[in-house]
């Protein structure tokens, strides 16, 4: 690049302020467009097939969005007077939940039984009789005895109980109709353990999942961003010495997050639980480039250069390396645009930006509102200089065991990468401590399990779902999962036809089976049907047409790739066991997430690589050096993979987010070695310096910088673990140590490789 850049800069300094004050309120206004998407479903693509069959099973039959109020009574008997008195009363004010179509529950199941020849459908529990304790036992039995109760509405050991809500929602203000839901929802959970003391409501269901997700993210972003600028302020106080620095800084990071979240906003990118990240993670990218000029300068004044002249000197040594660290960096997090989940794809896109812009204004804006503050050279402390100059001295001296030892340490490592485990879990997404994740594995425990599956069952044709062969096989398929040991609750036709029998052969339980015949069904079926209260047709089991079923299995929280497994085995034994089930569609958001894990780790690869690729063809072309632009893949790469075999070692799970951390590191890494070898470079070619000496001018003359951009770094990630949605806080864990390792193997690993391969005596071309 032109080396009189800087003094451009420098003469031009007020139309470059001017320029940029305008063009970053240009592109800050785009903030207006941002809006929050509040459904889980925005982890799906629109084109994902999985997702697709998930989407038009709902439309067959109707969508699961629902609250569901787990009744937890301190007694844990769910059918004492108490508790059945507050499951009456909580299901009867269910109905005025915003949106609601449907409300399920142990005190309004629709049971059947006998009256003569005639169908007598009524609620399992009658309020005038709760103070009987024969009637409370009776209905205790019946329900346990039931498939259809017992697991789902009622634990198994009679413990808990809920009320599900199913609700339909507009989805013309989608965040403003679940937060309705939710916070209506709240309130009704709130009266009920008010007036029923002894019973402990707990909030759970996907419409509830969709509102913490919305409050994590704005809490993310109200919280992470004030604790990242009062840390990096004190990072900066502490190591770069200068309060025009740290405020300049400040004022390049806020311009950089505000312009990268307005442009997002102006493509239409919308704000989810994982882009909550995206402010932090540009102002902990934009301190770099920043710190880099700051250093630079700081050196020169301390020469006895003046203001001027040490901006200017700083421009031209930083200026091709910070454009080649900032392109690199912004290819690694649009390569998230590789990954199945599109809220990572919005993640990597809001950061491209926020670099795009910091890599401009820190060698624009920034040099021109220096070079109008005072600034004066702050003594160098002789004992950093000294500890600086002893670990050249150490890298040249030790080279050999350096990378010996490195060598062993770095394939230990990959050794414990196979360690770790695709795992997606939606309840998983956060911290142990938070109430939802609490109430989840509650009812994990007690009731019907976190892993859904769902199945659409096609019969041969209209009113196929009452031949009693395709009956036969549904209630088959059904006992398969039964027997799996992790199901807890199968909800399946083929029960409610059982049930339909025996009561019409006057309760007689020997009758408890499938009907004889397919007009024998039907009839059952019409009837059934013309007997069920307002809001409990079938139509959340069976289509229109009566020609398929849905069986919906609840299984124990199981890891993506038990849950992938389990999903094959039940597809298999459908196709081998069940030939009048003409089709088995298998779906549900369980389902469907634990492909995206799959698939996101094969596309994150390709990305990743394909990345690789590229920063390494730009780094052999600006480096003008195609054998230093090949070892510099070490550094480059290298950390990543150590990380993951620390995580293997530490916890042993990825999930969406880590399965991207390769990208979003991989151009944050690549900005340590581009200016450990712009310096190396430079002592070769314009010093004429061998490669023992090289690196003893890149140690010191970058080694400050390295470690304080590297010490910034860190910082800045490792506040997302304060997040309390636990995928950002496993990606900045995990990214902190990918930084760690990258500082390391600056240090450790690249200069002995350069001395390595670059041992002859002539400069570098």
């Amino acid at each position: 690049m032109n080396p009189r850049f800087g003094e451009w800069v420098l003469q031009a300094r007020w139309p470059i302020i001017a320029a940029s004050l305008v063009l970053i309120a240009l592109a800050a206004s785009g903030g207006r467009f941002l809006e929050f998407s509040s459904n889980y479903r925005v982890y799906f693509s629109s084109d994902d097939p999985r997702f697709l069959a998930l989407d038009k099973l709902e439309n067959t039959y109707e969508k699961s969005d629902n609250v569901l109020f787990i009744i937890d009574p301190e007694d844990r008997d769910a059918t004492s007077e108490q508790a059945l008195k507050a499951a009456l009363w909580l299901t009867e004010r269910a109905w005025q939940t915003p949106y609601s179509t449907r409300v399920d529950s142990l005190a309004n199941f629709p049971y059947t039984t006998a009256d003569g020849d005639d169908l007598l459908v009524r609620e399992l529990v009658d309020p005038a009789l709760l103070a009987d304790p024969g009637a409370r036992a009776r209905i205790r039995s019946a329900a346990l005895a039931d498939p259809r109760i017992a697991g789902l509405l009622l634990a198994r050991d009679g413990s808990a109980s809920i009320v599900n809500v199913t609700v339909l929602l507009p989805g013309d203000d989608e965040t403003a109709e679940i937060t309705a839901v939710s916070e209506f929802s709240q309130d009704l959970a709130a009266a009920t353990e008010q007036r029923f003391p002894g019973i402990r409501i707990r909030l759970v269901g996907k419409v509830v999942l969709n509102h913490v997700f919305a409050k994590a993210t704005v809490q993310d972003m109200q919280t992470l961003l004030p604790v990242s600028f009062i840390i990096m302020a004190l990072a900066l106080g502490i190591l770069v010495r200068g309060v025009t620095g740290v405020a300049v800084t400040g004022l390049i990071i806020v311009f950089s997050i505000l312009a990268g979240m307005g442009l997002g906003g102006w493509v239409g990118l919308p704000l989810s639980p994982p882009t909550g990240a995206v402010p932090t993670i540009i102002l902990t990218v934009a301190i770099a480039d920043c710190v880099h000029i700051l250093v630079a300068m700081q050196e020169r004044l301390r020469d006895g250069d003046t203001k001027h002249e040490a901006i200017a000197e700083a421009l031209r040594i930083n200026l091709n390396p910070i454009f080649l660290s900032n392109i690199t960096t912004a290819l690694g997090f649009l390569t998230l645009n590789f990954s199945e989940a599109p809220p990572y794809r919005h993640l990597g896109t809001f950061v491209a930006f926020g670099v795009i812009v910091s890599c401009v204004l820190s060698v624009t804006l920034l040099p021109a509102l220096l070079s109008l503050l005072p600034a004066r050279a702050t003594a160098a402390r002789q004992r950093t200089e000294s500890v600086i100059a002893a670990c050249a001295d150490f890298i040249i001296q030790r080279r050999k065991a350096l990378l010996a030892g490195s060598a062993i340490v770095v394939l230990a490592l990959l050794a414990c990468i196979p360690r770790n485990q695709l795992n997606d879990v939606l309840q998983y997404f956060f911290k142990e401590s938070a109430e939802l994740r609490q109430d989840l594995e509650f009812l994990d425990e007690n009731l019907a399990g976190d892993s859904v599956f769902e199945y659409s069952l096609v019969s041969s044709g209209p009113g196929g779902i009452a031949d009693p062969a395709f009956l036969a096989d549904v209630s088959a398929f059904a006992e398969w999962f039964r027997a799996q040991p992790d199901t807890r609750h199968v909800r399946v036709i083929s029960d409610t036809f059982r049930q339909l029998n025996k009561s019409m052969h006057g309760d007689d339980p020997a009758a408890y089976r499938l009907p004889a015949s397919r007009e024998l069904a039907s009839q059952y079926l019409f009837l059934y049907e013309l007997s069920l209260p307002f809001g409990f047709d079938l139509n959340n089991q069976v289509d229109v047409s009566r020609s398929a079923t849905r069986m919906v299995v609840s299984a124990r929280t199981l890891s993506s790739q038990d849950v992938l497994a389990l999903n094959e085995r039940a597809l298999a034994w459908a196709g081998a066991n069940a030939p009048h089930i003409k089709e088995v569609v298998g779906t549900g958001s369980t389902i469907v997430f634990s492909h995206i894990g799959q698939r996101n780790i094969r596309s994150m690869l390709f990305g990743t690589g394909l990345a690789l690729l590229v920063i390494s063809l730009l780094l052999v072309v600006a480096l003008r050096s195609t054998r230093i632009g090949l070892v510099s893949l070490v550094p480059n790469f290298i950390p990543a993979l150590m990380g993951f075999g620390v995580w293997g070692l530490l916890v042993g799970e990825v999930d969406l987010a880590l399965s991207g951390v390769v990208a979003i590191t991989l151009g944050i890494v690549v900005d340590d070695s581009v200016h450990f070898l712009s310096k190396y470079l430079r002592a070769r070619r314009e010093y004429g310096c061998a490669p023992a000496e090289a690196v003893r001018y890149s140690v010191t003359t970058v080694g400050r910088a390295l470690f304080i951009t590297s010490t910034v770094l860190v910082a800045g990630f490792l506040v997302l673990t304060l997040s309390q949605f636990l995928p950002t806080a496993k990606l900045g864990f995990l990214s902190s140590a990918i930084i760690v390792f990258a500082l390391a193997a600056d240090f450790l690993l690249l200069p002995p490789l350069l001395m390595l391969i670059d041992r002859h005596e002539t400069r570098t071309t």
